[in-house]
């Protein structure tokens, strides 16, 4: 073990770790860039391109989910199409000008607002809105359980195998 190249790899990893509740840091992409760096600095000793593969496809399938999270969640409560396209944007929207909390609340505002638009009743775009919500919060739960099995999975096989 190369104790200089793992102290870097889970420095970046940790600030993953911590990317996966904060929206504007990307912490499944930072923890997979851990695994990268110290596979570079080791050439590869502890583990290989398996492995580099199989947190690939979780790092990307992580990504798509945390973009769907929403949509998925509005569409599971009978939300319409605008409604599921409502929560993305709001979703984008609002990380972009107020950050988390405007990330939570232009989930909500933009399943709300498209489900109006869509000419739905307040009582339905009120539930589609919650549902958006809920997708939001379970996306950001499942890149939270991802990147603790990342960091310890990276842990076992360096420091503990």
């Amino acid at each position: 073990m190369n104790p200089a190249a793992f102290a870097a790899a889970l420095a970046i990893m940790l600030v993953g770790l911590a990317g996966t509740v904060l929206p504007i840091v990307p912490g499944i992409p930072l923890i997979y860039c851990g695994y990268l760096i110290y596979g570079l600095a080791t050439s590869w000793q502890f583990y290989g391109a398996g492995t580099m593969i199989f947190w690939g496809v979780i790092t990307c399938l992580t990504l798509v989910a945390d973009f769907l999270g929403p949509m998925l969640g509005a569409r599971r409560s009978s939300s319409s199409i605008l409604g599921m396209w409502g929560s993305l944007a709001g979703s984008l929207i609002g990380l972009f000008v107020f950050g988390l909390p405007g990330l939570i609340i232009g989930t909500f505002a933009g399943a709300f607002t498209g489900e109006l638009m869509a000419r739905r009743p307040t009582r339905e775009a009120l539930r589609a809105a919650k549902g958006a919500l809920i997708g939001l919060l379970a996306g950001n739960l499942l890149k939270a359980m991802v990147g603790l099995i990342m960091v310890g999975a990276f842990v076992w096989q360096i420091a503990i195998r």
